[in-house]
Parts: C-alpha cells; structure tokens; sequence
C-alpha cells in the first residue's frame, strides 16, 4: 500500500530543491515580503520553513503595502490640469498688483518730473514637470549562518516648477500718440452709456465743454472750475440715471459716420424736463432740437453742437500728478512742482484723486509704492480717488499703446 504525500509537504520539498528557477521564485517572492514586512502586523516572523506557509503572508503585504505604495506614486498623475485653477488666479492678481503699482509709481513720479516708464507683461508660460521612481530588492539565503534577511525598499520623487515670463517695453511713436493723442469725444460717451457716471468721467477727461472750462491743474498750481461747468456735470448724472440721455451714430451717403447726443422728452419726469432745459440753456444748446452733433472742441459753432475738448491719457497722468501729496520739504528743496495743496484754497476747488504719502509702509491701502524713501498709496477706503484711478487703468485698456511686439518662439518639451 502506497501513502501520498500531504500536499503541504510536497511543496515544501520543492522549495527546499536548489533548482534554479525555484530558486529565483523563493528569492523574488522573499524580497517582496521583506520589504512591506514593516507595513503589515501580520509579518513579523523572520524565518519561514517553507515558500507554501510564506504564500500567505505574502499576499497579505501585496495588498497593504501594494495598494498604499500605488497612491503615494500615482496621486499626483495628471499633474497638468489641477494647477489651471490656482495658476490663472494667481497669475491674474499678480498682474494687475503690478499693473496698479506701475500706473501709481509713473503719476509720482510726473509730480517730480521724472519721465513715466512703461513695462507690459508680454507672456507667460508655467511649465512643471514630476518625476517619481521606486525599487525594491532583497535576499534570503538558506541559512541563518549566511548572515540573515535583508530587504531594500525606496523611492524618489522631483517636481520642478520652470515659468517662462517675458517683459515688453512700452515704446515707438505709436506709444507716445496714444499717450499724447485726447480722447475722442464718442469714446467719453460711450464710457458714460455703459454705466460710468457721467460727473467723475468728465471731470476727469474733459477740459472743457461748450465754452464752460473744467478745473485746469498745471506744474504751476491749480485753476478753479467755472462753477456753471460743475452744474452741468451735476445736471448730466442727474439725467443719465433719468435714462434720458443716449447716443445714436449717423452715416451720410459718403459713409461718413456722425455721433449724436440725444435727449428724450417723451415718458420722463417734470424734473428730468426741467433739468435737460437747464442743460440746454448753460451749455447754449437749441431748446427744441432732439439731437446734437458731437464734435471736438472747446467751444460749438452753433446751437446745434455739443462741443468738448477732451484730455489726453498724459494729460489726466498729470492732473492727477498735480494732486499727490508730497513732504513738504521735497517742495521747498525744489526736488518736486507746486500742487494741489500749495496754493491758496478756492472753494471750487475739486479733488480728481488723493494720493497719500508716509514714511512708514500704510496698513490700509488699495496700492502703495516705495519712491524716493517714501511711500505713495491710495487708502483702500477712500471709493472716489479708487473710482478715478480705476478710470485712468481702463483708459490705457483702451488705447493702442504700442507696436504689435514679435513675441520670442518657445518651445517647452514635454516632461
């Protein structure tokens, strides 16, 4: 009679053959034990008589060690696509903290007759790259004798962080006109029909307006404002929240375009009426005609026209150069011009914007500049001159500020 061996003992006797296939299948599988024995309780013998009792305890490791192994290398997969958010908003605040430093520094530095210098962010480009590896070895000779397991387990990782940003000098004749060049007239207005009130945008752009002259602020001090100017101004806020005052552009048969001001009559209040009678009247305006041609000037060549002369974007830079306040001592040196508080208070006197100066870094500001050992800021709580010098940034959106720069062909490898 023939007994057959227990399963169990017939594959410990084919582990204990020093075959060499079963032998790389005992070291490989001993090697993975090894090194995620510290990741599970259920490892913690060091010897094992046979590979059939270690297949167990094996798999156990595999699937702790394996599993946890796989999400530390894997987890940030895709790598791309989760920095967008982060990186266009920060991206973004970083550009228009600088943009709004950049506008603040150049209107000080008109008030101490230093040339405005232009920088524009011309491009950006984030370019990241994550590498990881992992390796994993071991022995388990025979014996004890020939010196114990060993296990070697590790892994590295490097994410680089490699931003290309390329800086654009604002320069070349198209620069300076754009700088230099008054508003078109059509252009004021159409900034009034989109929502900004109509007072803050013409004090702040227009000189003057059908013969009536705006506040006129120089090196040399400040000139009041016709006080007739002024009610005009109040006069136009009140009737564009009214909705009585519009626009409507003209073409003649030579595809000439002509802009049109308008005032409604019909549907509106007594009070709307009798206020657009009143602009009529300081501003010369025929009393019964429905619209006016807009022109640029100063003053109109008849009833029938609604004249303004308009400022330039280096022009409204140093109205609200003229108004920054200044240490008395850098006027009294020579080292900056008069301004809006040298001269003697008139009370119509009006503030575009009230750009504050310290020693000391401020705690409450919208933007602040360090220049010439002093700091330059706007209080953050301070809405008219935030409003005015929100104005001035949106002016330069505008405008054409320079030649289409030919910008440099990168090329970022993938990684």
């Amino acid at each position: 009679m023939s007994i057959n061996p227990r399963p169990n003992q017939i594959m410990m006797d084919r582990a204990n053959r020093k075959t060499p296939a079963l032998w790389r299948e005992r070291h490989a599988a001993i090697s993975i034990l090894k090194g995620w024995k510290s990741l599970s309780p259920g490892l913690r013998a060091t010897s094992y008589p046979g590979l059939a009792r270690q297949t167990r305890p094996i798999l156990k490791g595999l699937h702790q060690g394996g599993v946890l192994l796989i999400i530390l290398l894997t987890g940030c997969r895709n790598l791309g696509p989760h920095t967008i958010p982060g990186d266009r908003s920060e991206y973004s605040n970083a550009i228009g903290e600088s943009w709004k430093r950049q506008t603040l520094l150049n209107i000080v530095k008109l008030r101490y007759l230093d040339p405005p210098i232009f920088v524009d962010v011309g491009q950006i480009i984030a370019g990241y790259s994550l590498e990881t590896s992992f390796n994993a070895g071991g022995s388990l000779p025979e014996s004890a004798a020939l010196g114990g397991n060993t296990a070697i387990l590790g892994g590295s990782s490097r994410f680089t962080d490699r931003p290309t940003i390329t800086y654009t000098p604002l320069t070349g004749n198209k620069f300076v006109k754009a700088l230099m060049t008054p508003l078109p007239p059509d252009s004021v207005f159409f900034t009034v029909q989109s929502g900004y009130a109509a007072d803050a945008v013409f004090f702040a752009s227009v000189a003057a307006m059908n013969g009536l002259k705006n506040q006129e602020s120089t090196i040399a001090g400040v000139s009041p404002p016709d006080a007739d100017f002024l009610k005009a101004l109040e006069l136009l806020r009140k009737i564009q929240l009214s909705g009585a005052v519009g626009m409507r552009i003209q073409q003649d048969a030579q595809k000439q375009q002509t802009t049109l001001v308008t005032f409604r009559s019909e549907n509106i209040s007594q009070e709307t009426l009798a206020d657009i009678r009143e602009l009529r009247r300081l501003l010369h305006l025929d009393p019964e005609a429905a619209a006016f041609k807009l022109v640029f000037g100063g003053t109109a060549s008849n009833d029938k026209e609604f004249a303004i002369l308009t400022r330039s974007l280096l022009h409204i830079m140093n109205t609200m150069a003229v108004q920054v306040e200044v240490p008395p001592q850098h006027i009294t040196e020579g080292r900056a011009t008069a301004g809006f508080d040298s001269v003697t208070a008139v009370p119509e006197q009006q503030r575009l914007m009230h750009i504050r100066s310290s020693k000391e870094k401020p705690a409450n500001a919208c933007v602040a500049v360090s220049y010439r050992g002093y700091w330059f800021w706007i209080d953050d709580r301070d809405l008219k001159t935030k409003r005015s010098f929100a104005f001035m940034m949106m002016l330069f959106t505008l405008s054409e500020t320079g030649e289409p720069a030919n910008l440099p062909l990168i090329t970022i490898p993938a990684q």
